[in-house]
């Protein structure tokens, strides 16, 4: 499903300085596969996920989704593509103020010309296996730090995306929230076939994955075995 090949990006310190953020990376994830890419802030993982968004594009290499190469496309084309076939779960919380939980949620059917209603009633069910049942009608600025990070995740799957980039989906949770929601997102993977690359530097986190990567300086380095974190209850 996704394919990242020899993925390669640079920036510029200063005025002599270049900094390989993603250097050589090849990485390929199945459909109903969670990979884990783990290591610490600044190793180059947001770098990774912005370029297989094709929000960002590789000084050289290529992202292969489902056959087609994404880092090639048009302005258009990369915008359809995020917003049809993919599903991103982003650090930033940017819910719409004065918005419910419900419609903040639907916002990616509502941009593909589905009615209100509809919208509403497709993304309800999500929302409440995210345990924001009784939220649903509260604005997004009397929902806690952690409600609106499950609402951004309920956004992300609101359309069944064959891919889901997931930028460290659990910051914002405590840890009992946090394993909850890990484990829905590894539930539905599997069921609904989507691949999912989740980027972490949180060991816990990363152990819900079927396979890990590990990211640093911008290289991939084998898988490592984590202690797991994962309840027996899930696994």
């Amino acid at each position: 499903m996704l394919e990242l090949r020899e993925l390669v990006k640079r920036y510029q310190v200063g005025d002599a300085e270049t900094v390989s953020a993603v250097d050589g990376v090849s990485l390929s994830i199945a459909a109903g596969e969670l990979v884990a890419l783990y290591g610490p802030s600044g190793s180059g993982k947001t770098t990774l996920l912005m370029m297989a968004a094709a929000v960002l594009r590789p000084d050289s290499g290529s992202v292969v989704v489902a056959g087609r190469e994404v880092s090639a496309l048009s302005a258009r084309e990369r915008a359809s593509y995020r917003m049809n076939e993919l599903g991103f779960i982003r650090q930033s919380l940017d819910l719409i103020p004065g918005a419910s939980a419900l419609d903040n949620a639907a916002v990616k059917l509502l941009g593909k010309n589905t009615s209100a209603r509809e919208a509403r009633r497709s993304v309800t069910p999500l929302l409440e296996r995210l345990g924001l049942g009784e939220r649903l009608g509260h604005r997004s600025e009397q929902l806690s730090m952690g409600e609106r990070q499950r609402v951004m995740i309920a956004r992300a799957l609101s359309s069944d995306p064959a891919l889901v980039l997931a930028d460290e989906p659990t910051g914002s949770l405590d840890s009992e929230r946090g394993s909850e929601v890990l484990a829905l997102l590894r539930e539905l993977c599997h069921d609904r076939a989507i691949a999912v690359l989740l980027v972490t530097h949180d060991p816990e986190a990363a152990a819900f994955a079927d396979r890990v990567q590990s990211l640093r300086d911008g290289r991939l380095a084998d898988g490592r075995p984590l202690a797991s974190a994962v309840p027996s209850s899930v696994r």
